[in-house]
């Protein structure tokens, strides 16, 4: 397992996660075994917005003795009291779930808890006129919440609430369907959905993907945009790779599914890439650079994706990435202009042209 570093909390996120949403229908015994095998496999980050409130006490169970090594993200109107999911911005309801929540799980405290599943914007000033997101504060001045989190689809809802609040992760639904504007819940553009990657990645703010597999259409040929089943160690891969992101919140229905999550480092650099989605680019994001690192190996021994990464980050103002560029031993002004990466991107991207413009931004 690989680590990530939460800028803003400084907690130490395993790149993948897992989610809530059907481990419990494997049932007590098998969803204990899976959740201790993924802890024992390096997995220290897990989404409690449950799809049943069985889930509750079988995390309880697997992993009450090793509470203070894992995050649990739990959601501030995620609401159980009819025993399935449901979604509520009553702040009593909020409070009794949560309530609940803590009591099936055995612990006194919430590592991230989340303003939840904010998708409009008429919602998130119902939930400050309803209290909820005093009642989320309060608990983190009390201690029992350690940090603050957000849960959206919807790029535009997004920027707005981070104009307005201080959260230190974002749950963002992250996969190359959504991304290219395909799916239940594909909103905004890609420049949209761009801008809060980079935006998240210039401000500290993690990210923890949500349906990185959309709902397993990505896993499957016959509904898959990209008219081909992709594997779910490309659709991690490809989460992986966008700014920002810390966590790829996987789903699992048992050990074995587990097991399969946690051979993603086994595989090779060809079983990861994903360049087959630029068979779909949309008109308005063909000629940019997603960071896949397909134009590999560059014969000057440049690392053109993290180069284009710190360069689109460096624009919108993130002096970090300015300086992690300034680090890197070869850079643009290296380039030989050979046209190796040009003729090698699936996205067309004029490479070459662009290290040299990237040469001439950062004045080598």
């Amino acid at each position: 397992m690989r680590y990530r570093i939460n800028r803003r909390t400084g907690d130490r996120i395993s790149e993948i996660g897992l989610g809530s949403a059907y481990l419990f229908e494997a049932g007590t015994e098998e969803a204990v075994k899976a959740l201790r095998r993924a802890f024992e496999g390096g997995i220290n980050y897990y989404d409690l917005a449950a799809g049943d409130g069985r889930a509750f006490p079988i995390w309880g169970e697997a992993l009450k003795d090793v509470r203070e090594q894992v995050y649990y993200q739990i959601h501030f109107g995620a609401d159980y009291s009819k025993g399935t999911y449901g979604w509520s911005l009553d702040k009593h309801a909020v409070e009794e779930s949560v309530k609940w929540q803590l009591k099936q799980l055995g612990t006194d405290y919430i590592d991230y808890g989340f303003i939840h599943c904010q998708d409009e914007y008429d919602d998130w000033q119902t939930y400050q006129r309803n209290g909820v997101l005093d009642y989320l504060k309060g608990l983190q001045k009390d201690g029992i919440v350690r940090h603050i989190g957000l849960s959206s689809h919807t790029p535009s809802v997004i920027m707005k609430i981070l104009d307005e609040v201080s959260v230190d992760m974002l749950m963002f639904s992250v996969n190359a369907a959504y991304d290219y504007g395909e799916g239940e819940f594909a909103n905004g553009s890609g420049d949209e959905r761009n801008a809060v990657y980079r935006r998240c990645e210039a401000e500290g703010i993690g990210i923890s993907c949500m349906k990185p597999f959309s709902g397993g259409q990505l896993l499957d040929a016959a509904v898959s945009p990209f008219g081909r089943a992709l594997t779910p160690y490309q659709c991690i891969r490809y989460c992986l790779d966008k700014p920002g992101v810390l966590t790829a919140l996987a789903g699992a229905k048992n050990t074995e599914e587990v097991e399969k999550l946690l051979a993603y480092y086994d595989q090779q650099e060809t079983d990861t890439d994903y360049s087959i989605i630029s068979t779909l680019t949309p008109q308005d994001q063909v000629g940019k650079c997603v960071y896949c690192n397909h134009c590999k190996p560059c014969p000057a021994g440049l690392d053109i994706g993290l180069i284009n990464k710190y360069y689109d980050l460096a624009r919108t103002g993130d002096a970090l990435a300015k300086e992690h560029y300034h680090t890197l031993e070869r850079k643009a002004g290296d380039c030989i202009s050979c046209g190796h990466c040009d003729s090698r991107c699936p996205f067309h991207v004029a490479q070459s042209s662009r290290m040299q413009e990237i040469r001439e931004y950062f004045g080598e």
